[in-house]
């Protein structure tokens, strides 16, 4: 079981990941696109935490407040991709304080649901789903308690972030640059990585 006051905790631990990494995340971007991804996960990162820690609700009503506020943000194309999948992970949220690794499990996969409607990429397309399909697909594997089911989904996302180096974009700004952007990852997938890694270490 965890508690709404540990996955708010969970949370800001992957937001200080993400925020963490913001030089890396605009050295990356800065390759093949506009160079902003650092700044726009930054954004992101700042408009959870704020969110999080003003939230008063249980975990449903805290969800929705962080999709709510990733929503308004201006900013890359990572804005409107974020606030879908967190919108999917509130809309199958328990109501209460607290949620069991079956809520958890569902939870992911509506967040997976939507986020692939909205996207339209798969694992191999050199974007954010790079990451994040291979982390649900860890949850939803997974069989231990609710620590291991964020450590499986952290592990599988980075791996999924460092083989999207092998791929050719065909999404974005990148996809011009087709088979030169081999060798580089994805800076959405190594944000969505970094995001899950600080989910796994609160």
């Amino acid at each position: 079981m965890i508690t709404k006051d540990e996955l708010a905790s969970r949370l800001l631990s992957a937001c200080a990941e993400v925020k963490a990494a913001e030089g890396e995340l605009t050295e990356i971007d800065s390759r093949f696109g506009d160079a902003d991804h650092g700044l726009t996960m930054c954004k992101i990162a700042t408009a959870i935490e704020e969110s999080v820690r003003e939230s008063e609700g249980g975990i449903q009503a805290m969800l929705d407040d962080v999709a709510m506020a990733v929503m308004t943000l201006n900013g890359g194309s990572a804005v409107p991709l974020w606030n879908t999948w967190l919108d999917g992970l509130q809309e199958a949220a328990p109501e209460g304080n607290e949620a069991d690794s079956e809520d958890l499990k569902a939870m992911f996969a509506n967040a997976l649901a939507e986020l692939s409607d909205i996207s339209g990429a798969q694992v191999g397309d050199k974007t954010l789903m790079d990451a994040f399909v291979p982390a649900i697909e860890a949850i939803q594997a997974c069989e231990g308690n609710e620590a291991a089911l964020f450590e499986a989904a952290a592990q599988a996302a980075l791996t999924g972030a460092e083989r999207s180096k092998d791929f050719p974009s065909k999404f974005g700004r990148a996809k011009s640059y087709g088979e030169k952007t081999i060798g580089t990852p994805d800076a959405g997938a190594v944000s969505m990585a970094c995001f899950f890694k600080g989910l796994a270490q609160a």
